[in-house]
């Protein structure tokens, strides 16, 4: 059972070793890197490429750790001991399963994604460790253990907003993505857009990273914004040589509310482009 990417996935070397060392030792797969850069799809494509059910769990700031194993609804007991419900002599129809459950319950191994860990308060990964460790946990109300029936491959996202616990860490295996480089990246377009002019893209990705390599960038624009623009420059039918052009009337990059998400960074990038125009033109 090995992931060796997808059709739709260019996944690094590293990225595959990384995934099929995290199936062998069993062991949840930790991966941070900048938004944008693939982290939450992994999980989809590794779950399509090895044939599992995938179950996902978005963590909020509200998240608690024991959603995610169960909760047990005691204002619907309460209602319905008022309505003379006969259910209410039975506790367990009360549990409310969370996703681990559910993973643990799974007849197939399936992919769990728990997607932005971090932005869960700190205690949240420690609150998970045993469970993720062991893949069981007791149920106080009904009295019973729940335990994996097979164990799920877990991947666990995060974008770096808070420090985890190093308890934590050591349970898992770790794996940054790095930002792709322009080789990588020709081939990511490739797969998106195979019928894309090759000097178009040459072009975008000159301004592409040119963009990025701007100092004081609140939010760098990321591979899936680098393909929402192109996207727009096919529909648009941008011509090449609007990418290409240094005439100082046209320096700001067509479309480019596809790739600048916040007015910080809109209001830097016509600055930058504002002074290149003045040296141009003096």
């Amino acid at each position: 059972m090995q992931f060796k990417g997808t059709d739709t996935y260019i996944a690094s070397p590293d990225l595959m070793v990384a995934v099929n060392a995290a199936i062998a030792l069993q062991r949840p797969l930790l991966v941070k890197g900048e938004p944008g850069t693939g982290k939450t799809i992994l999980a989809h494509e590794v779950a399509g490429a090895l044939g599992k059910p995938l179950i996902q769990w978005h963590i909020k700031s509200t998240t608690k750790a024991q959603q995610g194993l169960y909760e047990y609804d005691a204002v619907s007991r309460l209602r319905d001991s008022q309505l003379g419900d006969p259910r209410v002599h039975e506790i367990g129809n009360y549990i409310v399963k969370g996703k681990l459950w559910e993973a643990f319950d799974a007849p197939a191994a399936p992919v769990v994604l728990i997607d932005e860990i971090d932005k869960a308060d700190i205690e949240f990964p420690n609150d998970l460790l045993l469970e993720l460790d062991r893949m069981e946990f007791y149920v106080y109300e009904t009295r019973q253990t729940i335990k994996a029936r097979n164990r799920p491959i877990v991947i666990i996202t995060s974008n770096n907003e808070k420090e985890l616990p190093d308890a934590f860490l050591r349970r898992c295996f770790f794996h940054y993505i790095r930002f792709p480089d322009r080789e990588m990246m020709t081939h990511i377009i490739k797969v998106h857009f195979p019928e894309l002019q090759r000097d178009l893209v040459r072009e975008a990705l000159n301004r592409f990273y040119e963009l990025r390599e701007v100092a004081g960038l609140k939010k760098k624009p990321s591979t899936s914004e680098l393909l929402d623009w192109l996207k727009l420059l096919m529909v648009d039918d941008i011509p090449v040589e609007a990418l290409r052009t240094r005439d100082p009337s046209k320096l700001v990059l067509p479309l480019h509310g596809a790739l600048l998400k916040n007015e910080q960074d809109v209001h830097l990038f016509e600055r930058v482009a504002f002074l290149a125009r003045r040296e141009q033109g003096g």
